[in-house]
């Protein structure tokens, strides 16, 4: 009988979703917790590139996320040694690689083609969730995640139109989504099994072996500005502890790619706080993008019949 479960030796594992109905509150207060920590993530990147290398940023995330993790005692439950590996695999994968990616990427692209670039997560899911369990998704997911796609594009299209950019910064970017999208994956039979706390807490842990030798050789690059450490605050306590723990306990309820959709929000989230901070304008062919992220996300969260 299959259960939703790849087993096979030496292949990641994921699952589907526990709940396979409709989005509740739950669900919904999680994925827009997801997105309103992570649609700011790019601005507080963007001010610790003042001061810092990419590598002193995403050292300082992962620290103060792990830190954060580590004072709440459900974080420190065992995980069996039999998922060890896969725990160590989803930390290098979904935190370390990507999270040096990021900070990289962003001497040579901006944040709005960052945010575009990101939006392609729940595609990548969707295809690895194929890949992994053998199967295509419902009609009704691969239907959301197209529209709420088209819905990121014309949200991000102004911002781009007049960006800087270069194909490395770019293919930096892609090569996260791609690695989002498994790690959302790898995170579903996990989280089911302990919680996201624990498994989050240690794949911080095993971040940090990558992440501390990539800190520590640019902290010389770097100088010192309050507001770029002030910005690691938030960045590492909520982007880096608290959004993945949400992200996990997401994807652990409804499965990797229609968790993902909270990545269709937040170049919503980081245009929002544009108008708001900056006073910048939100062009009409935002608006429409986000209305088509609504509905991408809303389809997405329908039962499958």
């Amino acid at each position: 009988m299959n259960d939703g479960t790849r087993h096979e030796t030496g292949l990641p594992t994921t699952a589907v979703g526990t709940n396979q109905d409709a989005f509740g509150l739950t669900e919904w207060g999680l994925l827009s917790g997801v997105a309103l920590i992570w649609g700011s993530s790019f601005v507080f990147m963007a001010i610790g590139l003042d001061a810092f290398n990419p590598g002193v940023i995403t050292l300082a995330r992962v620290s103060l996320g792990a830190l954060t993790l580590a004072v709440i005692p459900r974080s420190h439950v065992a995980i069996d040694r039999e998922d060890h590996r896969r725990v160590f695999l989803l930390g290098i994968i979904w935190i370390g690689i990507p999270l040096m990616m990021f900070p990289i990427a962003q001497q040579w692209i901006d944040s709005s083609v960052a945010g575009m670039l990101n939006g392609a997560v729940p595609i990548t899911s969707a295809l690895w969730a194929t890949l992994l369990l053998r199967r295509l998704p419902g009609w009704k997911q691969l239907l959301g995640i197209g529209v709420g796609f088209i819905g990121v594009l014309a949200v991000s299209a102004p911002e781009v139109v007049d960006s800087s950019s270069t194909a490395l910064g770019a293919a930096l970017v892609i090569g996260a989504v791609v690695l989002y999208g498994l790690s959302t994956n790898i995170a579903v039979p996990l989280q089911q099994k302990y919680g996201a706390l624990p498994v989050l807490f240690k794949a911080q842990l095993a971040a940090l072996v990558i992440v501390v030798p990539f800190g520590i050789i640019q902290i010389p690059g770097s100088t010192w500005a309050w507001p770029s450490a002030l910005a690691m605050v938030p960045l590492g306590v909520l982007g880096t502890a608290v959004a993945f723990v949400l992200m996990g306990t997401l994807v652990g309820r409804v499965g990797g790619p229609r968790g993902s959709v909270a990545i269709y929000f937040v170049p919503i989230v980081a245009i929002v706080l544009g108008v708001i901070v900056r006073g910048d304008t939100i062009e009409p062919i935002a608006i429409v993008g986000a209305g088509l992220v609504l509905l991408g996300a809303w389809i997405t969260s329908r039962k499958e019949t």
